[in-house]
């Protein structure tokens, strides 16, 4: 089988400068935070580029851990060896500068030939999402980390927040579609408010090629102002995946209102992809459109 490349460039600017940047991927106090359970770094090229641990894609243990540098040029590259899932392979860090303290972020896995595996060019597109998602919170400095057991066998993606409003206007603005349009980019969402019903979004998007519009949610659970779950598809709209399950609980706080984001149903580990990152930014956008109410 021929090398497969795998190229991601984020689409948004990084909100630290190349210095900044390039210390998350060398210093091992950082990537301990945002991107392995353990590190040992050689800041040279030959030298040792390690990671383990749960929070690594098959390389839980130290002695799995061989990667080497192969390009090191700081506050504009980094590159390293990496043997995983039974393949060769190189990932390299490209950092450009982008305004005055922005960095914009390319990132290149090259591997022998592909991996082995079911999805193999999406699971290695969500494994990037993930990390380059933590890198960016790490950045920011006033996110929460998400970084998955990858031998957790049912990971959940769950948020919390509190909202200055009471249960019935949070429950509205999750099922009423002029409000929806508020939190999510949804040209013509519509809702069935029962168990059973349709919830969907009315849109659709271009990946690879095609265009993919995505068909409507099932409302597997509906108790008004306490609980709404609908299935969740797999974002790519690939037919063999099952579905997954998006929850969100409403809980009383005395007029206010604590909000649980539960998004749960995966087949791996590294499916969930960028979706913590995502449900971060639109569970605030629901807290700002209910205290609107």
């Amino acid at each position: 089988m021929d090398a497969y490349v795998y190229e991601y460039a984020i689409p948004v600017t990084f909100p630290a400068t190349t210095q900044e940047t390039f210390s998350a991927l060398t210093d091992e106090r950082a990537l301990e935070i945002w991107f392995a359970e353990h590190a040992k770094v050689e800041p040279k090229v030959d030298g040792a580029y390690r990671f383990w641990g749960r929070y690594s894609l098959d390389t839980a243990k130290q002695e799995q851990a061989g990667q080497v540098i192969t390009r090191y040029e700081p506050d504009k590259a980094l590159g390293f060896s990496w043997r995983l899932l039974n393949r060769d392979s190189e990932v390299t860090w490209l950092l450009t500068p982008d305004g005055e303290n922005g960095t914009k972020v390319t990132i290149r896995h090259e591997f022998s030939s592909l991996p082995d595996v079911v999805r193999a060019k999406e699971m290695i597109d969500d494994l990037w999402r993930l990390h380059t998602g933590n890198l960016c919170f790490y950045l920011t400095g006033d996110r929460e980390i998400f970084r998955p057991d990858f031998d957790d066998p049912n990971p959940v993606v769950r948020h919390v927040i509190e909202i200055a409003a009471p249960r019935k206007k949070v429950f509205a603005a999750l099922i009423t579609p002029e409000h929806i349009k508020k939190w999510f980019p949804a040209p013509a969402p519509f809702v069935e408010p029962r168990v059973g019903g349709d919830y969907g979004f009315g849109f659709s998007f271009e990946k690879d090629g095609q265009t993919i519009s995505p068909p409507p949610m099932e409302i597997l659970e509906f108790i008004e102002n306490e609980k709404l779950a609908i299935t969740w598809p797999d974002w790519r709209g690939d037919g063999s995946v099952p579905d997954q399950k998006l929850e969100w609980r409403l809980e009383d706080l005395g007029g206010k209102t604590r909000l649980t984001l539960l998004h749960s149903g995966f087949v791996r580990t590294v499916d969930v992809s960028d979706y913590p990152f995502g449900w971060v930014e639109f569970i605030g956008k629901i807290k700002a459109v209910a205290e609107s109410l």
